[in-house]
């Protein structure tokens, strides 16, 4: 008969000795207990290697696994996630290899290792698309800056996040919780960012306030700020191809590893924790669009520094120049041109185009306006 669970140890004992008596063959003798010749045949070989320990359950699990790694790397792999709840397995293995953690799993192991512990939502996981980068050679070449929206302080104020990134590199030279959006409050900024990294070559933002006034011209106090200190301003608007995939991809990762996991009491704590932030970002946390470097390996200050007061603008002895008026408006040849209210009392060089009766604007080294003067007048 079949060895019943309970007396399954007494059965496989008789077992044993009934066939050390030879007193039947081993086909009958498994046929009396219910067994096959197979299981007859274990249970004589471990009770021949181990005695009668060998006689016992075993567990029905693998004595080891190849699929699944050591639980201290594991437990190092949710470690880092858990302080950086949105990094994947390509950056946490990134990190491990730069500690020097041994061994190291592949990216796709760690993602296995962050599914089995419930640390990924697959649902967000494959809203995450891959985009179109391009990028300056060095840099300081070209700075993007943006405001992020704005979240609302315990202290019931709000918070609107600057963001000033430098677009070789990726490294981000400003992250500033400002009270508003307004002129005076990113030129303050600003100076602060200028002080600490130099000038770059160039800014490129969008059109909207406050860097340009879409319904006058590209042009505010800030913009015209940014010239006299020989800083392009480039305008783009939201959604350009070529920016877009960056902007956005850093907007999430701020909403992400930033806003959406914490509340700040005030501003102070706000700026507070996001130069803790930055400093993870630029020097410790691995960035996909750098080969899993950090940013901090390929910046380094600008060699143009901020200057303690504005250079004045150096402007040929043959060039036409017009003053405007507090209104920004000039006259040249009996026309009333207006350039709007960035240009209030600013000198500015005329400087006439090819095509007949049209001129071109300069203010230092920028081309600010065009006007054709066979039908233009403020």
């Amino acid at each position: 008969m079949p060895w019943k669970e309970s007396t399954a140890m007494e059965e496989r004992k008789r077992f044993i000795q009934e066939a050390k008596t030879g007193s039947t063959t081993l086909t009958r003798l498994c046929q009396q207990f219910g067994i096959s010749r197979q299981t007859g045949y274990k249970w004589l070989k471990r009770e021949r290697e181990e005695g009668e320990q060998g006689l016992q359950d075993r567990s029905r699990k693998p004595k080891s696994s190849p699929l699944q790694s050591p639980a201290e790397v594991e437990a190092e792999v949710i470690r880092i996630r858990d302080k950086h709840p949105v990094w994947g397995g390509r950056k946490i293995r990134k990190i491990m290899e730069r500690e020097g953690k041994v061994p190291v799993p592949s990216a796709s192991t760690i993602t296995a290792i962050l599914r089995r512990y419930h640390r990924i939502d697959l649902e967000e996981s494959r809203k995450r698309e891959a985009f179109i980068r391009f990028e300056y050679d060095e840099p300081n070449q070209l700075w993007q800056m943006d405001f992020k929206g704005h979240f609302r302080l315990l202290d019931g104020e709000y918070c609107h996040p600057l963001t000033i990134v430098d677009d070789h590199s990726r490294f981000l030279v400003g992250l500033k919780a400002c009270p508003n959006e307004r002129a005076l409050t990113v030129q303050k900024q600003l100076s602060q960012v200028f002080e600490q990294y130099g000038l770059p070559q160039r800014i490129l933002t969008d059109n909207g306030s406050p860097w340009g006034d879409e319904k006058e011209s590209p042009f505010t106090f800030l913009t015209t700020w940014l010239m006299q200190l020989g800083v392009d301003v480039i305008h783009s608007r939201a959604y350009h191809p070529q920016t877009n995939g960056k902007n956005e991809r850093f907007n999430r990762t701020l909403l992400e590893e930033v806003i959406a996991r914490q509340g700040f009491e005030n501003l102070d704590e706000a700026q507070a924790f996001f130069d803790q932030w930055s400093t993870v970002y630029n020097t410790y946390r691995p960035h996909e669009a750098l080969n899993f470097e950090v940013p901090s390996s390929r910046y380094e200050p600008s060699k143009q520094c901020f200057p303690s007061s504005l250079p004045l603008a150096e402007y040929g002895p043959l060039e036409i120049v017009r003053k405007t008026d507090r209104k920004g408006v000039f006259t040249y040849e009996g026309h009333k041109l207006r350039l709007g209210k960035a240009f209030p009392s600013k000198e500015v060089v005329i400087r006439p185009a090819k095509a007949v009766g049209v001129i071109e604007v300069y203010f230092y080294n920028n081309k600010i306006a065009r006007f054709d003067l066979r039908e233009s007048e403020c």
